[in-house]
Formats: structure tokens, sequence, C-alpha cells
């Protein structure tokens, strides 16, 4: 008996478990060797003061109170004991363990023992775990994988769908009116398009007894009612013998990429339907220059294609530019398109290119090279345009141009004899009148030398001004400037008054004159100025001569970096403010009509402006302005 004793506390000591007993109203009672060994603890550690059993110095503190609580209705009923947890160590650390008890009875049915054992689970909690964590990742990674992911059995029935095929087909997994997989296969079967189901399903059951992978567009429709165009492809996963397990098969959506492949290849047809329909000659080549397309248009006005003109020694560009371009532009073309080739630049000349009758044509030619995003060239784009019809009419142009110019020579000439005639006309007249009057004076008894030496004199004046406005006038008309020196224009409205004095005096009208004080000199031509004083002057008195009384205003005033001034008139005014500028045009009956075209040449080359305006209530007011630093039209 105590041998077998002695064998049996060995056997349970030696056993790989942890082994324990306790009484039937739960009192520690017994800990085998390997249980004290692991985790550090006695009999005498886990009974507590009042005999009964104590876990906290052997769980894990949020396994305590459920390992507690089932003990205590194991207990209490009699019920096996069983529970997992995290088991405090003798080192310290805690390990998964399993714990299981049940009750030894007497032949009464009372509890007088309860034996248990300890098993240490920590690897196979861990691995569990793993395992766990490993099929959710693969799981999640299955469901959000931007695909529709599928599984068939070896006969072509389908039992499994990722959530993204689920959510796409709208199933409802909750559903238990029938199997999953026969649920699968509806649902497929009613979302492929008619269209294309006989094709899908016979391609698929060709695949299915021939083992070869699967692979086909389709559409399928999705919840909403809307078919998608998909990527289907499968193959299948074999076991060692060969055989068929399961195929695994994937759908991509690629209905919107399909859109942007018949966008960019309607896009395509559109470019090439234009570039073929453009009213011009358009080509292509190589970086290297060589010719890589023609347009339908430049192939028929060449007549031969790409490779009809290729010679042995010679490159497709050079045997092109021999063929197409005229002998004596060629040396020109070829080299403007070497000096492109070689820097990259644009080209553009115009030039004769031969056409398929052989007759040649001048044309406009125009290359830029195309390039990618690190600026290299690939490709250079060129368009030609006939311009045969405009280069005649530009010679036509020539031409009469040439006819124009000479006939406005000689227009200009009779416009200058015209306007030597108009400008001296004033001058000669009183010449003569002073010269009678001088002869009167000379021929009185006695004679009145005193009166005579002044009309002389007047008569040298007179003479001097026609010459003066002579030179004046031929300066203008060869366009010449002469030396302008400072004046007052004070100075010179006064000359002109004095000039215009004796006319104005004759017709009865007064000639007032106002002028704002500490007015600038102004670098001008006095003659010229004069000139066109004395003709605004003799306007407005011939204007105001019906009335033979009244004044005509001068005056001149400063106005930002001009002087400007005016002279005004009561005369009937003027209609047509703008036309009285024109040559040759006249309001008088006797009248050439250069005077005032002259006076605004004379104000325009002095850098100023000559215009008309009605005078209220009756006349004209003549208005020109001056720069204060006057320039000729040459010099600004």
């Amino acid at each position: 008996m105590r041998a077998r004793e002695q064998h049996l506390e060995q056997l349970i000591d030696t056993v790989p478990a942890m082994i324990w007993s306790m009484t039937g109203a739960g009192h520690p009672v017994y800990l085998n060797r390997r249980m004290m060994e692991v985790t550090g603890a006695t009999t005498e550690t886990v009974t507590a003061p009042d005999g009964s059993l104590t876990l906290k110095r052997m769980i894990h503190p949020e396994f305590l109170e459920q390992a507690e609580r089932t003990f205590a209705r194991s207990v209490a009923t009699g019920a096996p004991y069983a529970i997992k947890y995290l088991q405090h160590r003798a080192d310290g650390t805690y390990r998964w363990t399993e714990t299981r008890a049940e009750a030894l009875r007497d032949e009464a049915g009372q509890i007088i023992r309860w034996y248990g054992v300890s098993v240490d689970i920590h690897d196979l909690i861990t691995t569990q775990t793993e395992l766990h964590l490993r099929k959710q990742e693969l799981t999640r990674l299955v469901d959000l994988v931007p695909s529709f992911l599928w599984r068939l059995t070896p006969d072509g029935a389908p039992n499994f769908f990722n959530r993204r095929f689920i959510d796409f087909l709208g199933l409802d997994e909750g559903s238990l009116e029938q199997p999953q997989s026969e649920q699968y296969a509806a649902a497929l079967k009613a979302a492929v398009h008619p269209d294309d189901a006989a094709r899908v399903w016979a391609g698929l059951k060709d695949c299915l007894s021939s083992g070869q992978p699967f692979a086909m567009r389709y559409r399928l429709r999705r919840h909403d009612g809307v078919y998608r165009w998909m990527d289907g492809r499968a193959e299948p996963l074999l076991g060692e013998g060969g055989s068929i397990i399961q195929w695994h098969g994937l759908s991509h959506d690629v209905d919107d990429q399909l859109r942007v492949e018949e966008a960019l290849r309607e896009s395509e047809r559109s470019l090439r339907q234009l570039v073929e329909t453009l009213p011009a000659l358009i080509y292509c080549a190589a970086p290297n220059g060589e010719p890589i397309y023609r347009s339908e248009k430049l192939r028929d006005f060449l007549g031969f294609g790409l490779a009809d003109k290729d010679e042995e020694g010679k490159t497709r560009l050079t045997g092109t530019l021999d063929a197409i371009i005229h002998p004596d532009d060629l040396p020109d073309v070829k080299q403007r398109y070497v000096h492109s080739l070689a820097t990259g630049t644009p080209y553009a000349m115009k030039h004769r290119l031969r056409r398929a009758d052989g007759d040649y044509r001048w044309v406009e030619t125009r290359t830029a090279a195309m390039r990618n995003a690190e600026g290299e060239i690939i490709q250079w784009n060129g368009i030609c345009f006939e311009i045969e019809d405009q280069v005649r009419a530009q010679e036509a142009l020539t031409l009469t141009q040439e006819r124009l110019a000479r006939a406005a020579q000689a227009a200009s000439l009779a416009e200058l004899s015209a306007s030597i005639a108009h400008e001296v006309n004033q001058p000669l007249a009183a010449v003569v009148a002073n010269s009678h009057a001088c002869q009167r004076w000379l021929t009185s008894d006695p004679p009145n030398l005193e009166r005579a030496q002044k009309t002389v004199e007047r008569i040298i004046r007179d003479a001097n001004s026609a010459a003066d406005v002579v030179g004046r006038v031929r300066a203008l008309f060869r366009q010449t400037v002469e030396a302008r020196s400072l004046w007052l224009l004070d100075t010179i409205l006064r000359e002109a008054r004095e000039l215009m004095l004796e006319e104005a005096t004759r017709r009865r009208i007064r000639i007032e004159i106002d002028v704002e004080p500490g007015l600038p000199p102004l670098a001008l031509d006095r003659i010229q100025i004069q000139q066109v004083l004395v003709n605004l002057i003799r306007n407005g008195i011939e204007a105001m001569e019906p009335t033979q009384r009244g004044a005509l205003h001068i005056r001149s005033m400063r106005a930002d970096d001009f002087i400007r001034t005016e002279v005004r008139d009561t005369g009937a005014g003027i209609s047509a403010p703008e036309k009285v500028f024109d040559p040759f045009f006249s309001t008088k009956s006797n009248g050439m009509g250069m005077g005032l075209a002259i006076a605004r040449t004379i104000i325009e080359t002095h850098g100023g402006r000559l215009w008309a305006e009605d005078n209220q209530p009756s006349g004209a007011i003549f208005i020109f302005t001056l720069p204060v630093e006057a320039k000729a039209d040459h010099e600004r």
C-alpha cells in the first residue's frame, strides 16, 4: 500500500500538468510538485485564513473576479469547473492556462473531494490569436481590394464573393431563403448583360472543361441598374494530383477606362479629320527631320507618298527636298532646315513647291518642334499655305504702287504750284498796289518824295515776304525743317496784325489781341507761324466783310504743356469744320482751297494741332496749339 501510494505520488508529481485537489467545501488540500514549481504557490499561500481557496496570487487581476465567481458556482452546485485565464508564474510572468475540475462523490452523492488539473495553453492561445488576426487582415484585404474577387467550385458553382462584389450586386446576405451558393449563382446570372450572357457562359464552360484560364470583357449590372464593363479573369487552383480544387477569379471595373479610351479614340478621329480637312498642307517629321506623315491634301498636291522618293545614298529628307523644292530656292530651304534641326528653333520661309503636274507654286512653310516634359524634341510639325495668288497680287500691287508714286509726284508738283500761287498772291498784290501808289507820288506836282520813299520800303517788305513764303512752302513739300529759334508768340501775333492792319482798316474791322502774361518762348519757324496767323486773320476778315464792322479777336493762353491760340470771327460760320482743311476745298467763289491745308501742315510739323469750331452766337473759331518745347516730326 505504501509502495503504491509512493508510486502514485511520483506519477502525479511528474505528469506534465498542474494537479490539485480540494475538499467538498472548496478548501485547498493538495498541490502537486509541478504546480508549486511553475506557479511558486503552496497549499498555505492559496488558503485563506478561514480555510477557503484564495486565487489572488495565482490569477491575473483582470480574470480574478470571473474565476472566483465560476469557482463559487461550481462549489455551490457541484457542476464541473472550467475556465481559461492568465496564470501568474514563479518568474513573475503570466501565461494562458486552462483549468478544469470535477467533484468526487460518495455513495450518497455528497461531494467529498474536488480534483482539478491546470494545463498551459499559452502557445495555443497565442497561435490562435495570430491566426485570427491574420484571418481578419486577409478578410479586410480581400474586401477592400478595388476589384471584385470571387471563387467557384470545380464544376463552376460560386461559393465566395468579396464584400465589394456583394455591395456592387446589392445582395442581402441576411436572407436565409436559399443557400449562399445558390444565391450567388442567381445574382451573377441576373447581373450579366443579356447581350454578353451567351458569350460569357460559353467561355466559362470551355474553361471549366479544359482547365484553361478564363479571360473576357463583359458587362455586369450594378445594384442601381447601371451596366458597367468588367475585365474578368480566373485561374484554377490545382491539387497535388493535378485536379482542380477550386477557381479563383477577379473582375475589375474598366467602364471608366473604356469610356476614356473611347473618348481618346474619338478625339483622335476628330483631330485626324480636322487635319485632313484643313485648307492647308500638313506634315510631320522625326527629330532628325525625316518625314513620317503627310496629310491627304499634301499627298495629293505632291503626287507621291512618303517612301516614293527614297534613293540609295540619300536620306528621305534630302530626296524629298530635291524632288519638291524649286532649284533656285533649294539652297536656302536646306540651310534653314539644317539650322532648325541643329538649334530646335522654328522654321518659317516662303518658297516655291512643285505640284504633281510639274508646276511650281509659291507657298509659305512654317515648322515648329514638339517637345516632351523634359524639353526634348520628339517630333517636328509643319504646315504649308499656298500663297501663289497673294504673291501675284503683291506683284500687281507693287506695280500699281510704282505707278501711283509717279502720279503722286505729279500731283505733288501741281499742289506745290497751287500752294505757291495761293500764298504769294497776297504779297504780290500788295507789291502791285504799292507800286501804283509810288508812281502816283512820283508823278504828282511837285513829287512827294517822302511818301514815295515809304511806299518803296513797303514794296521791298512785301517782296521779301513773298520770297520767304515761297521758300517755306517749298520746304513743307520737301518735308524738310528750317532752323528754328526761340520766339515769343506775342511778337509774332503783333507782326501778323501789322501785316493785315491795312486790309482790316479798309474793311472797317478791328483786330484785338489778348495774350496771357508770362507765356514762355517757343522753338519755332517765325515765318511759317506768321504765315498761319496771316491766313487765319485774312479768312476771318473776309468772313466778316459783309457786315464791315465788329472785331476779330485773337487770344493766346497756356493749356498744360501747350500754348493755345484762338482766332474768333463773327461771320457766317462754317458748315464742315473738318472738310475746310482738305486741299482744294474752299468756301470762297475765287478761293483755291490750299491756305488752311498748308496751315494745318505747318502746325503739325511743329508738334501741334489745328482745328475749327463754331463761335456762338455766330462765326467760327480757328484754334491751334503749339507745344512749349516744339519739335519737328522727325525729332519726336
